[in-house]
């Protein structure tokens, strides 16, 4: 069996074991609340009844419960009858039986074992086949219930739902129910939590996860300090600003305790609030508080102690199945760029929207950190200029749907700005038309690579080999993406045929000759050898040799229209890479 584990997974960042004293790091780790309880020790656990009632409709059923569904919960874990059998100290967990359905032979010893261990439910997968008699006949017998879980819910979402609800439940009196000041937010909606937990406190709400990295912020009614801008930009804590909160000895302070811990200002940066939200002794991240446009009031480290215990159940709802919510939407995305309209509502898109597909590509290299953290701030700053954006990443690409206003022709271009801005690595970008549905979406996504294609082959041909980023919308580069279709027609019959073209370009391959080059810089330049010369860093003589070598040699003349045609054809194509990027 698997347990909840209970300790916070940080980085060697968040674990540091200094010993300085608060007066040394300049900041106040006063303990003035006392009601600190946010775990399984906050109160009794609830009822298995009051349990479900907490979970979405349509996750967990209930088939037999010999005791009522008032027996009392104290946690939840999965079980995996496979590994090992089931210890004792199990009494008042919620087990989900992994691999095991109603109708399976193996179920009735599962519900024996975990009744002997006093576990208060059991949940099985409700299959194809209904519980038998003997199975029946053990629940109705035994003390534990017997639940069933849905085929369409799989069994993270089961684990994480639970846990929310027992984190909401565990959650002290005044921050749940309708008195809460987050009353009404969906269980994990951590932006609409920041927003609530700004207008409680007074400030801007950073929420972070123990790693220090941004889950959400609220909404900037006023410009941020460079701290605050650089964290939400970088979608993280600077490094660099980790390591000074780290020796400084503030980390170790909020880690260690319950209660708000103050941050002076320092001269840089204005005074921060901060406190760790706690489930039991695990901490499933922070909330920060900084001046918005004004002082923090006096009354602001007591909102926040509040808020830190109602943000409980969201950051566990995070915590558990959060993340494997936003893959699932991830995917629903790329359904929907693939044509599987159907997965417009799980993508967040809505269905009578108009939308524009905008692909960014990180250049060839830059597929490490350094690639995907620009592309992970593109995203961020699309969501932040267009409310409602949808995005997905796929190796070096990220997709974004932009949602377009009405009549609306270029609903990406602070997309595209921001993209040509990047100076970290080379960013490709290019932004399909506005389609009208959800069923023109593949054709917006391929018009938005053909953008990119032809923005990183024109860049490859500069001298800087391609390191400048850059971006442009699909009707600003008509000309250059009518070409890279035509040239994919042609390609299969190029391949077949034969003629002084090819004999040029085998010759090169075969001699690391450089005519072919020479050719295409002549024909890219208008035929002026004095341009084509300097392109390619020789002396026009030098050129004008090589282009008489290739009329000699290959019956190559540029002079002749069709052999021109022909060479601007044939050029192209051998200049393009063997294999070329795939379409995410």
């Amino acid at each position: 069996m698997r347990m909840p584990t209970h300790e916070p997974d940080r980085d060697d960042t968040d674990t540091d074991t200094d010993t300085d004293t608060d007066t040394e790091a300049g900041f106040d780790s006063s303990t003035a609340g006392t009601d600190t309880g946010t775990g399984s020790g906050a109160g009794p656990g609830p009822s298995l009844g009051q349990l479900l009632a907490l979970v979405a409709p349509g996750t967990l059923d209930v088939v037999v419960a010999p005791r009522s569904t008032s027996v009392p919960v104290t946690g939840v874990a999965l079980h995996d009858p496979g590994e090992e059998p089931l210890p004792y100290g199990t009494a008042g967990l919620v087990l989900l039986a992994v691999g095991v359905e109603l109708g399976s032979p193996g179920a009735v010893d599962v519900l024996r074992a975990a009744d002997l261990t006093g576990a208060a439910a059991v949940v099985m997968r409700r299959g194809g086949r209904d519980p038998g008699p003997e199975l029946l006949e053990a629940a109705a017998l035994g003390r534990t219930a017997l639940l069933s879980r849905r085929p369409e819910r799989g069994w993270t979402e089961v684990l994480g739902r639970l846990r929310t609800a027992l984190a909401s439940h565990r959650a002290p009196s005044g921050t749940r129910g309708t008195d809460s000041p987050v009353a009404g937010l969906r269980p994990g909606d951590l932006s609409g939590l920041a927003n609530t937990v700004a207008d409680l406190v007074g400030g801007a709400i950073t929420i972070e996860d123990p790693q220090s990295r941004v889950l959400a912020y609220s909404r900037l009614d006023h410009e941020p300090d460079p701290m605050r801008r650089l964290t939400i930009l970088g979608q993280e804590v600077p490094r660099w600003r980790v390591a000074e909160l780290r020796e400084s000895g503030f980390l170790q302070t909020l880690w260690s305790t319950d209660d708000v811990v103050r941050l002076p200002a320092d001269g840089r940066y204005a005074e921060r609030l901060a406190v760790a939200v706690r489930e039991g002794s695990e901490v499933l991240g922070t909330l920060w508080a900084a001046p918005d446009g004004r002082p923090l009031t006096e009354d602001a480290a007591d909102a926040l102690r509040t808020a830190a215990r109602a943000a409980v159940p969201h950051l566990a709802h995070h915590r558990t199945w959060g993340r494997a919510a936003a893959g699932a939407r991830e995917e629903a995305v790329h359904a929907l760029l693939r044509g599987n309209v159907g997965a417009a509502p799980e993508a967040g898109v809505a269905a009578d929207r108009p939308y524009a597909v905008v692909v960014a590509e990180a250049g060839t290299g830059a597929g490490g950190p350094d690639g995907r953290r620009v592309l992970d701030v593109l995203a961020l700053r699309a969501a932040a200029d267009r409310p409602g954006c949808a995005a997905a990443h796929s190796g070096r690409r990220l997709y974004v749907l932009v949602p377009a206003g009405d009549g609306e022709r270029d609903p990406a271009r602070a997309l595209l700005a921001a993209a040509r801005s990047v100076t970290r690595c080379a960013v490709f970008a290019g932004a399909g038309p506005v389609a009208a549905g959800p069923a023109e979406l593949p054709a917006s996504r391929e018009a938005a690579e053909l953008v990119v294609r032809a923005l990183r082959e024109r860049a490859a041909r500069t001298p800087d080999g391609g390191a400048v980023s850059a971006a442009a919308a699909h009707h600003e580069v008509v000309a250059r993406t009518a070409a890279l279709r035509l040239l994919d027609r042609l390609e299969p019959l190029w391949g077949a045929l034969s003629g002084p073209v090819h004999a040029m370009v085998e010759h090169d391959r075969a001699h690391g000759s450089a005519y072919g080059a020479s050719v295409a810089a002549y024909l890219d330049a208008s035929c002026d050898a004095g341009a084509a010369a300097r392109r390619l860093h020789v002396h026009p003589n030098t050129l004008r040799y090589r282009l008489r070598r290739a009329r000699e040699l290959f019956g190559v003349d540029p002079a002749d229209p069709d052999v021109r045609l022909l060479a601007e054809i044939g050029l192209r194509l051998a200049a393009r890479p063997k294999h070329p990027p795939r379409p995410g």
